[in-house]
């Protein structure tokens, strides 16, 4: 894993650029180490942090040219494949000088062009300048798992990793975008492939894009369909999906440096660590996170997951040293990201950088199998507007919802969440179950200039187009592509590797083998729920592998004890940060209606847990970034 940075000016000569191109590597240090390399030509620059985990010596070093020297490449992630990808070439008179998946990828691209991205099965992003034609190549990954940003204003084009890499430039334009404030707080993080900021923005996951004289392009390479239906048998389809499950989880434990897992104690992550114990002569080495919390604390049954596959196994438990830690964990982010689990996946990811460069994970089999209970109070939703077309006119949904909205009584609360439901369409009632700031909360808070801005964007565009661009009329199949092509990348993943990239570590998710992501589609929605047991054909197919207590326990999800933070471990970072007369949410959203909310939460009689934390994050990037 690595960091990959770098610019374009075509309009000025570029050469004499060492100095900005040391502090864009230097920025992005922790996920590349081990090593640092630079290329620069009048017209680019670019800059790759190396952490070394396949072929530790300097023929794997980069940045790295093809074998005619034609294009030169600066690149982040693994290809899984390339081994075989590598003998083909061999087989076609081509000689390699290292052991390396960069080595291979290059020379792919000197063949094929943008076409050898439909051969490579991996994580990556990616940087390929041409020095004939003087044009730069850029590329992500199918799904997002590694991330790749860009800058593009007054003929200038900067790309990284990160965005602080990209930030370390004189002059670039911090413009915070107002519709990306707005979406970050209904959903927790900035979809792509819009940023914070108004300038920077993400590269979509399975596109890549050219970089020229004349300007830039993107086109997609690839996406997920559910157009087509798996014809097998139960039995034909649980046997394929283990094959299936067990090649991908090999696969990605191919390494020159020392390999573990992160360990729940859930379906999921359970299923990894039994693959890969049945492929490993030695003992696994697993890693698991605990709570001081018995609501929110799964060590008990990670440890009896360890214990059946006689892993080395390793907990630690979350306590009062959150606090200290809160600000400097959040802003590796470079954007508001108010997920609450990123400070266990930090620790997690702490803990196994002890013992291990590498480390296997779970995710994915929610989103691919319908895992979330979301996904089922859904369906039990979508019955209901099927049964009161039109009976709940939006306006008095509306006024019914406000009216539940507040109350201290949990089933109420949700009661009002099902009114707004139930109104809407199904894609517009699925956003609003899943919302992360209640809309009469934002209405309270929001004020001046950024009310004006936003009056007319609805956040739930985002998850309306995905849902009406799925290729399928199936209610659940047109919710798991809209997550697989919106929360997946811009939470889940964004989360992994930031918290693992500030420990300087590797994380690779089997279960996101795009090959499983396809073969997930074809399955009937029956398969994935039934009778009202998500992930059910995933838990079938594991049953005699993982125990029943593991298979088919009530669900916890990795979560925090956010609530409680917010009125003890976390309280007087919190206050602090929130309540600041002139702080940076006092631009858009009224201070003393914040006010109100904190003392309404502290005293007990309310939660607003959720949207206390999402203020709280924007308040500590817009400190560290704005301010």
């Amino acid at each position: 894993m690595c960091g990959i940075a770098g610019f374009t000016q075509y309009k000025k000569d570029v050469s004499d650029v060492s100095g900005l191109l040391d502090q864009m590597g230097t920025a992005i240090q922790h996920r590349g180490p081990d090593a640092a390399g630079v290329f620069i030509d009048e017209r680019v620059a670019m800059v790759h942090r190396r952490l070394s985990i396949i072929d530790l010596s300097e023929s794997g070093a980069q940045p790295m040219y093809s074998p005619s020297g034609r294009y030169v490449t600066v690149y982040n992630g693994e290809i899984y494949n390339f081994q075989s990808l590598r003998k083909q070439l061999q087989d076609d008179g081509l000689t390699f000088r290292g052991t390396s998946d960069t080595e291979v990828l290059i020379a792919l691209y000197e063949r094929h062009g943008a076409e050898c991205l439909d051969l490579l099965n991996g994580m990556f992003a990616l940087a390929i300048w041409d020095t004939q034609d003087q044009v730069l190549f850029l590329a992500r990954d199918r799904l997002g798992k590694k991330p790749l940003y860009f800058y593009q204003k007054d003929q200038r084009f900067l790309f990284a990793s990160e965005i602080k890499s990209i930030l370390c430039a004189e002059d670039i334009d911090r413009t915070v975008r107002s519709d990306a404030v707005q979406d970050y707080f209904f959903y927790q993080y900035v979809p792509d492939p819009k940023t914070i900021f108004k300038y920077i923005h993400k590269l979509p996951p399975g596109y890549w894009m050219r970089i020229d004289r004349d300007g830039s392009v993107q086109q997609q390479y690839w996406d997920v369909s559910f157009a087509k239906t798996h014809t097998g048998s139960r039995d034909q389809i649980e046997e394929e999906l283990v094959e299936l499950l067990d090649d991908s989880v090999s696969a990605r434990m191919i390494s020159d440096v020392p390999l573990g897992a992160f360990l729940s104690g859930g379906v999921d992550s359970s299923a990894v660590v039994g693959l890969m114990a049945r492929n490993s002569d030695t003992p696994v080495t697993t890693c698991a996170i605990g709570f001081n919390n018995e609501k929110f604390d799964e060590v008990t049954y990670a440890a009896n997951v360890a214990r059946q596959f006689e892993t080395r196994h390793h907990e630690l438990t979350v306590q009062e040293n959150v606090e200290a830690n809160l600000v400097s964990i959040a802003t590796y982010f470079d954007e508001p990201f108010a997920d609450p689990s990123f400070v266990p996946t930090f620790y997690v990811s702490k803990l196994a950088r002890t013992m291990v460069t590498v480390a296997l994970a779970g995710d994915g089999g929610d989103e691919n199998f319908a895992g979330y209970s979301k996904y089922l109070d859904d369906q039990r939703e979508n019955r209901l507007r099927k049964w009161v077309p039109g009976a709940i006119p939006q306006a008095v949904a509306g006024g019914l919802s406000r009216m539940l909205a507040d109350n201290p009584v949990s089933q109420l609360r949700r009661g009002s969440s099902l009114l707004n439901s139930l109104s809407g369409s199904p894609s517009r009632g699925f956003f609003l179950s899943n919302s992360f700031f209640r809309r009469h909360i934002w209405e309270r808070l929001i004020t001046g200039q950024f009310a004006s801005e936003v009056s007319g964007y609805d956040s739930s565009a985002v998850t309306q187009d995905y849902y009406a661009k799925a290729d399928t009329d199936d209610h659940l199949s047109k919710l798991l592509y809209t997550d697989i092509k919106s929360y997946l990348p811009g939470d889940i993943l964004v989360k992994v590797d930031r918290m693992s990239m500030a420990n300087s570590l590797e994380t690779r998710a089997p279960i996101l083998d795009y090959r499983v992501v396809e073969f997930a589609a074809t399955l009937p929605s029956e398969m994935k729920i039934h009778n009202g047991e998500g992930k059910s054909v995933l838990k079938t197919s594991l049953e005699g592998f993982l125990t029943n207590d593991t298979l088919y326990r009530k669900k916890m999800g990795f979560s925090v004890p956010l609530a409680s933070w917010l009125r003890n471990e976390i309280a007087s970072v919190a206050e602090r940060y929130l309540l600041a007369e002139n702080n940076g949410l006092s631009n858009f959203f009224s201070v003393s209606e914040i006010r109100g909310l904190w003392m309404e939460h502290q005293s007990g009689k309310r939660d607003y847990s959720q949207e206390l934390w999402s203020l709280l994050v924007f308040e500590i990037w817009w400190q560290q970034y704005i301010a």
